[in-house]
């Protein structure tokens, strides 16, 4: 592509890119409209970014300048061959009176998938409509719709859409308080989306894949009453989303965060042992997933480890101290410091001859050594050194503990 060098007037004054749509605020400073929707939504004080006058936050003030976009359309038709695309003609807003009348289809059962898919295309079409549909109460209107089909145990695949329409709405900044209200102060919502997550994990992993991060959202906003009352089935679900390998990595992501946050709640961490998360945790740790999902896993052991329950479920597992072991140095520095604090707590708590020395065969204690030399923080290696010490007796044939085990200074 030929370098052009693009009109000023035809320039964005917030994005410094191209104007594919540009409107006129009553500053008389022309601006794309996304650029100039998304500063008015944001901005601290809502003054003119160009010359800081105040402007209504509203976008009902901007006006269309339609001189200026078919000045810039022509120029780009012009440049095509240079390798400039055209820019069509943005669609005319919809009207919130159209919203209304599809949100009170959602009450008639023949009416809501095509509502429905009609609400799902807006929304996707453009932040504007976005923010639009946020503000006429849809995500209430679906969100009531959700709630209905599982009290009611209906099996219908138009669910994928509404919950796809709630995720597409739920970071609109004005919906961030709503969306507290609204699903975080009862249990409706959480038991809804659970009862989606265990209906389709065999059948349809598309709905999961949906379901999945609307319910992490759900989860970080839900009163902490709700989330320390969350029942065995629940947990039983989220250890199921870690054993589907069939799943996206969002949706495992998902499971884990909604763990690692629910696990220090109430009785929580004990039904979390109890639905089988060790296990699952060490097994998908063993597939050497991506950074994220193993800094994840390591948090949520590092939490189970932390009760005997969940002790006696790590060491059960024939790799559980050889992959902990194994991936100290070799993620993160997150990682290192619960992989460390795993193998503290099971050293601490667990010292039978069996583990002990499975502690020396699988190579814990050279990794613990490895620490003390490595560039890491001066806490993590007084831990490693702590643990070392505990056990020096058995090991004390191991010459990495003769090097290092009773060294003051680092390396």
């Amino acid at each position: 592509m030929t370098e052009i060098e693009i009109p000023q007037y035809y320039v964005c004054p917030i994005s410094f890119q191209l104007m594919k749509d540009p409107v006129t605020a009553v500053t008389g400073i022309t601006y794309d409209r996304e650029s100039i929707e998304q500063w008015l939504q944001k901005a601290r004080d809502c003054v003119c970014p160009v010359t800081k006058q105040p402007l209504p936050r509203s976008s009902q003030y901007l006006t269309p300048n339609h001189t200026l976009r078919r000045l810039i359309q022509a120029w780009c038709s012009s440049n095509s061959t240079n390798g400039v695309d055209q820019i069509p003609t943005p669609k005319t807003p919809i009207e919130k009176s159209h919203i209304e009348k599809l949100v009170k289809d959602l009450e008639v059962p023949r009416l809501y998938k095509a509502a429905l898919e009609k609400l799902r295309e807006f929304a996707t079409e453009s932040e504007r409509n976005r923010t639009s549909m946020a503000e006429t109460g849809v995500v209430k209107g679906v969100v009531k719709l959700i709630n209905k089909n599982f009290k009611e145990g209906r099996r219908t695949i138009f669910l994928e859409e509404a919950l796809r329409i709630v995720h597409l709405l739920w970071n609109v900044p004005t919906m961030s308080y709503s969306m507290k209200n609204l699903v975080g102060t009862n249990m409706d919502f959480i038991n809804s989306l659970t009862w989606i997550v265990l209906l389709h994990m065999e059948k349809n992993v598309k709905m999961v894949n949906e379901a999945m991060p609307l319910l992490k959202l759900t989860i970080e906003v839900a009163n902490s009453t709700l989330v320390a009352n969350l029942d065995s089935g629940f947990f039983t679900g989220m250890v199921n989303v870690l054993r589907k390998r069939a799943l996206s990595q969002q949706a495992i992501k998902s499971a884990l965060h909604i763990l690692v946050q629910t696990c220090p709640l109430g009785r929580n961490r004990t039904r979390i042992v109890e639905a089988g998360a060790v296990t699952e945790l060490i097994e998908l740790e063993l597939e050497k997933p991506e950074k994220n999902i193993s800094e994840l896993i390591f948090n949520l052991l590092a939490h189970l480890c932390s009760c005997a329950d969940g002790r006696e479920h790590f060491l059960r597992h024939a790799a559980g101290i050889a992959v902990v072991s194994k991936r100290i140095l070799r993620v993160s520095p997150g990682t290192d410091d619960r992989a460390v604090h795993i193998l503290g707590i099971i050293a601490r708590y667990s010292q039978s001859k069996e583990f002990v020395q499975e502690m020396l065969r699988v190579g814990a204690v050279s990794k613990l050594c490895m620490v003390m030399q490595a560039d890491c923080a001066s806490y993590l290696k007084e831990k490693a050194r702590d643990i070392l010490r505990l056990h020096s007796t058995a090991w004390n044939n191991s010459p990495c503990i003769q090097l290092y085990l009773f060294t003051r200074h680092q390396r």
